[in-house]
């Protein structure tokens, strides 16, 4: 390979000030070397938002799927994340259907539901641990509500899941990789079952199930690892957003307070707060052909990593980009993905974290109660431990 020029602004996404706080070394990235080489990572870093939409957007040009540059890919991890049109197509159509057949509002009225009730019993204790207490147990329920499946035990889904999670950065720690693929095994073990038992599922696998022969065997399989992919994204990326989210209304006590008086900018406000501190980090795409991007020169096969936080405050696409403004409008985060590949589940995540607010705007004032550790992971925004009170 040529030498790649490297930028001055050194980034390790594992390095403990950066868990804390990514949004200063993104901004010095964004501003200085906004596509610059990364050895560590073997991969272009992309930090502006244009630059990163048009990543997402040009899928002729940047491939989420390895086989168009003819490497392996597992048949088990062939899904609609990894598929690219126009062969996701069938796949992505179904799941979307499926997902516009839910009744999406009473979901929503029943997550409000829980967590009211959660916050209801932790509401006497001097403080909580918001992951274990809160975050986990609202998005596990939310997304078997969702998939219409029965949930497993959650602190043991939760170990499951944040083994996967971690075997995310195995390049940046080889050690990940045997447990995640083990823990992703026993994943599949679960999803199979939904698919294989006698009866369907209520929920949105129902109506998948119901329709898998009409878009043929090869789809149908792609289908069960949709499945998969939506059940564990969508848990980690909820908790991991739950979390962020709580621990920005700890800290920022009046934003609870605003929208106790204008309660109808609940949804604005979610949107907002998932912009302002999300839970994915990023994701990678593979340069399809030799192409450019800014007037930086990259090759085919080279790995292209657009920056989801650093582009969610790029002062060129957001106003005031890091103030928490409630009533932002538009607001075109990246927060969720962008184009095809976009988490399938956003429009759920959306109302869940909703939800949760809603519940919140009926409770005592939400603060620390200690000090809270992040999650070392690169991928995935999260804490590790949130203490949290309500107070009167």
């Amino acid at each position: 390979m040529d030498t790649l020029p490297a930028g001055p602004v050194l980034y390790d996404p594992l390095d403990a000030a950066t868990l804390a706080d990514p949004y200063p070394v993104l901004a010095e990235l964004r501003t200085q070397s906004p596509v610059v080489w990364h050895d560590g990572m073997e991969c272009w870093l992309i930090t502006r938002y244009a630059d990163c939409v048009r990543v997402l957007r040009e899928h002729t040009l940047f491939a989420r799927d390895p086989r168009r540059l003819g490497r392996a890919v597992p048949d088990a991890s062939l899904s609609v994340q990894v598929l690219d049109p126009p062969h996701q197509a069938p796949v992505r159509s179904l799941f979307m259907t499926a997902l516009h057949q839910q009744d999406l509002p009473t979901l929503q009225q029943r997550t409000r539901q829980h967590a009211a009730s959660r916050l209801a019993a932790l509401s006497g204790e001097p403080s909580w641990e918001a992951m274990g207490e809160l975050a986990q147990p609202v998005a596990l329920a939310a997304i078997a509500d969702l998939l219409g499946v029965t949930p497993p035990p959650v602190e043991e889904w939760a170990q499951v899941s944040d083994t996967i999670m971690r075997s995310m950065d195995g390049g940046l720690d080889p050690d990940l990789i045997e447990p995640g693929r083990l823990a992703r095994q026993q994943l599949s073990e679960l999803v199979a079952s939904w698919f294989t038992t006698t009866g369907r599922p209520a929920g949105l696998l129902g109506h998948v199930r119901a329709r898998t022969e009409d878009i043929g065997p090869e789809h149908a399989a792609y289908a069960m690892h949709t499945a998969r992919v939506m059940f564990q994204g969508g848990y980690s990326t909820l908790t991991a957003a739950i979390g962020n989210l709580l621990d920005t209304l700890a800290r920022r006590p009046d934003v609870l307070t605003a929208l106790r008086e204008r309660p109808g900018l609940v949804p604005l406000a979610v949107d907002e707060l998932v912009r302002f501190d999300g839970p994915v980090q990023g994701t990678t795409r593979l340069a399809a052909a030799d192409l450019s991007i800014g007037d930086v020169a990259v090759r085919r096969g080279q790995k292209v990593t657009v920056l989801f936080a650093a582009a969610n405050r790029d002062p060129a696409a957001f106003t005031t980009p890091n103030a928490l403004i409630l009533d932002r409008s538009p607001n075109r985060h990246l927060g969720y993905g962008w184009g095809t590949h976009a988490c399938l589940g956003t429009v759920m995540a959306q109302r869940v974290l909703t939800a949760l607010v809603e519940a919140l705007l009926a409770t005592r004032v939400l603060r620390r109660a200690g000090p809270a550790h992040r999650r070392r992971t690169a991928t995935m925004r999260t804490f590790a431990h949130l203490p949290l009170s309500l107070q009167p």
